[in-house]
């Protein structure tokens, strides 16, 4: 999840080595914004489609449709196996567009960023339910099968190996949901990936605060009568309440203040965000979303994470807050894990930094340096 409860901006910010350069829709050159629309390769997209899926509760469809973006040329190394690739997972409500987006990429996948594009194989799918993957909106609404994170991991595992070819990963990045699928693949593949990076997350079941906002999201749209057991004409009424706390618990309490200090300006931007949010999202794509997490546990499962694991937290996280215990007292059970917190700043934006690239890159380089038996053919 990487939405921010602020007002709708027309900023880009374009990160060429370590200065940023501002272009607004005012004044953009549109030669600037060509060349910066060159500076790594545009995604090529595909669909993977999975027949005949059993999903964690037993129900089936005929065919799962997995969208997906790939950046860059997979490299083979002297025994035919691909070493470059690199599956990078989006948050709840999100897809892989916006990974694969200039604001979000030129830190990552520029020419001389840790994950450059011309020497790595960045592959960034659209989850189950999300994005232009098979999702309840499509037509079955309600009758969609319940996917589960353990689902999610599983597709995205069958799109790299059988669709991809790929049997080994040199990273797994995940952002937020896709944090936690990070910690899954950790202990459900745990010999395909060479590293593995979360953003914003933490390795335990999904309870206490946490739990909290994300149950009211769901009963605000199944307890408003609008929503008629998920066959409606219009979304539900309860869709702004539900939008409107998604946006409070991934945004952060300092920038919020900075942008909207008194009531007009909150009552506005709160307003403006809701509206936007509203016209992009589906009730029963929402509900679903959030609904998968209630499988989510790798706690049982962490001395099985054998490869190098980089967890990320932002200090302002709403929704993974610096007072919790659990990541300072797991990471020591993951084998090479290591836990770093991003300090709160002007550009930290609670849940959503992880959203802002620029901020979290260094960890990930030094991470990446740092990594074992680096390939040849990625080193190079």
């Amino acid at each position: 999840m990487t939405q921010r409860l602020m007002r709708t901006s027309t900023v880009v910010v374009v990160l060429a080595s370590c200065s940023p350069t501002i272009l607004t829709s005012d004044s953009a050159d549109h030669v600037a914004l060509e060349r910066v629309s060159q500076a790594f390769p545009r995604p090529v997209e595909g669909d993977f489609v999975v027949r005949n899926y059993t999903f964690a509760t037993g129900e089936t469809l005929p065919e799962v449709r997995l969208h997906y973006r790939t950046l860059g040329t997979p490299i083979k190394d002297a025994n035919g196996v691909v070493r470059n690739a690199v599956l990078i997972l989006h948050g709840t409500g999100d897809s892989g567009e916006g990974l694969v987006s200039d604001g979000f990429g030129l830190p990552l996948y520029g020419k001389g960023q840790p994950l450059d594009a011309q020497r790595y194989y960045i592959v960034a799918p659209d989850n189950v339910g999300h994005g232009r993957s098979s999702k309840p909106s499509d037509g079955l609404r309600s009758t969609f099968p319940q996917y589960r994170y353990a689902d999610m991991v599983r597709l995205q595992y069958q799109l790299v190996t059988e669709r991809l070819g790929l049997s080994r990963l040199r990273l797994v990045v995940g952002l937020s949901m896709g944090a936690m699928h990070a910690w899954m693949w950790g202990y459900m593949y745990p010999t395909v990936p060479d590293g593995l990076v979360a953003l914003a997350s933490n390795p335990v079941q999904i309870g206490g605060r946490n739990r909290l906002w994300r149950k009211l999201i769901i009963d605000a749209i199944t307890r408003d009568p609008s929503w008629k057991d998920g066959n409606y004409s219009d979304q539900p009424t309860g869709m702004a309440t539900a939008i409107g706390i998604l946006g409070i618990a991934t945004s952060s309490p300092l920038a919020l203040q900075k942008e909207m200090p008194t009531a007009e300006a909150a009552d506005r931007g709160l307003a403006d965000y809701v509206g936007s949010e509203l016209r992009r999202r589906d009730a029963n794509d929402m509900l679903y979303a959030f609904r998968a997490s209630e499988d989510y546990d790798p706690s049982p499962h962490l001395e099985k994470i054998t490869a190098p694991f980089l967890a990320i937290n932002p200090s302002d996280d709403f929704i993974n807050p610096r007072e919790l215990p659990m990541m300072r007292s797991l990471i020591g059970r993951v084998k090479h894990g290591r836990f770093v917190e991003i300090p709160v700043s002007d550009e930290s934006l609670g849940h959503s930094t992880i959203g802002q690239s620029r901020v979290w890159v260094p960890y990930v380089e030094r991470f990446l340096k740092e990594l074992p038996s680096t390939p040849a053919a990625v080193s190079r």
